[in-house]
């Protein structure tokens, strides 16, 4: 897997500008610590998955 940016630096880029892997990445990290997130944490994670579905699914960002 290429080297994430960091997510300080990705909360100043919008969710269509990240790169694939950065989105399934942080998606997986987010959703394991979802019990733990804060508002603005879930608010983050559900711009991830929004951004996801709108290319096509975890499926597409995987191929």
């Amino acid at each position: 897997m290429a080297f994430e940016r960091d997510i300080t630096e990705l909360t100043m880029i919008p969710k269509n500008e990240w790169q694939d892997q950065e989105l399934a990445f942080y998606h997986s990290n987010l959703k394991q610590m979802a019990a733990y997130l804060n508002s603005e944490g879930v608010s983050m994670h559900h711009e991830i998955i929004k951004e996801i579905e709108n290319r096509g699914g975890m499926k597409k960002l995987n191929q």
